[in-house]
């Protein structure tokens, strides 16, 4: 009986693919690739050092403080640490952030996504690049003239708006005013919204630039109207980068200081009404605060610190799963 052995020979695209493997191994171990692999992960660990670093730095003086609190922390509505009994919490403050970022998100967002879809899909070309280098200067202005300009121009103007909410929405007590200066919480949610709005416009405008001319002239050859274009082809490819655009917003919002500062009138109360004086927000009590503050005082706005750092973390997390979520809509996948 015949016994025949067959064997398997290497095609020559197999010897290629190999050939490749080991150069690319070989150019691994070059000196350059390992200073640069040795520099990336060197940056990355570094950062989450840094990261680290500064929470256990925050939760150390959170304790101290904490610990010596004769109210809740979470709960009080007041703040007076220069006391023998000190007590303080972060009730109006969590309130007041929170309520003056969402103020500025409701109207930050809408305009932003209209001015970049505008620039990049409705404006001439003489016309989009004027008002894309004046959205790039806005972005430039710094805080205190941001709360300098809201201070003497915009608190001033406030009235008329106010007086408008009061007489149409004041029966829903969200809207009623009582007449008194208007450096409330709508005030530091409009500033907001103006310091955000250049951030967010520009990366959605990069991001509407990244869809694919194919994508767009697929819908034109349908039948399209330049509204379905958009709606159907530019805002679900870009829809992860206006979230993304939206998170680093909302992040400065949650952190401005100086502005908030200077148009707020500050106080330890949560009125239910958006027009009223009163509240406050983290960055603006730690501004106010901390030069007259001991130092226990100080370890005590270190804790209400520790308090934004938590929530600035949670957004930012909040926002990488949407956009994980939403894989399928961005650029790499297109």
């Amino acid at each position: 009986m015949d016994i025949s052995t067959t064997t398997d020979v290497p095609s020559p695209a197999s010897h290629s693919k190999v050939a490749e493997q080991k150069r690319a191994a070989r150019g691994a171990t070059r000196p350059g690739d390992r200073i640069f692999l040795g520099l990336s992960r060197g940056s990355g660990i570094l950062l989450l050092a840094i990261m680290a670093a500064i929470a256990v730095f925050l939760t150390y003086r959170a304790a101290l403080a904490i610990g010596k609190d004769h109210a809740n922390f979470l709960t009080s509505f007041e703040w007076n640490t220069n006391v023998l009994e000190p007590r303080f919490g972060i009730a109006v403050l969590v309130f007041g952030t929170i309520v003056s970022s969402v103020i500025a998100m409701a109207i930050a967002v809408p305009i932003a996504v209209a001015i970049a879809l505008f620039i990049t899909h409705y404006a001439p070309r003489r016309m989009s690049g004027p008002v894309a280098y004046v959205i790039d200067l806005l972005a430039a202005v710094p805080s205190i003239v941001y709360g300098l300009w809201g201070a003497l121009v915009l608190v001033p103007h406030m009235n008329g708006l106010f007086g408008w909410l009061n007489d149409f929405f004041g029966w829903t007590g969200v809207f009623s005013w009582d007449e008194g200066a208007p450096r409330s919480m709508l005030t530091v949610g409009i500033l907001l919204a103006i310091m955000i709005l250049p951030i967010i416009t520009n990366v959605s405008r990069e991001v509407f630039r990244q869809v694919p001319r194919m994508h767009e002239e697929a819908a034109l050859a349908l039948g399209a109207t330049r509204w379905e274009v958009v709606r159907m082809s530019v805002l679900p490819f870009g829809r992860s980068g206006v979230i993304s655009a939206s998170m680093l917003g909302l992040g400065r919002a949650l952190g401005e200081t100086m502005a908030v500062a200077t148009v707020l009138s500050p106080s330890f109360d949560i009125q239910a009404s958006l027009l009223n004086p009163g509240g406050g927000t983290f960055a603006q009590n730690i501004a106010s605060k901390f030069s007259e503050a001991n130092e226990f005082g100080r370890d005590a706005l270190i804790a209400s610190g520790l308090v934004l750092f938590v929530i600035t973390l949670l957004v930012n997390g909040a926002a990488r799963l949407i956009i994980a979520r939403r894989a399928e809509y961005s650029g790499a996948n297109a």
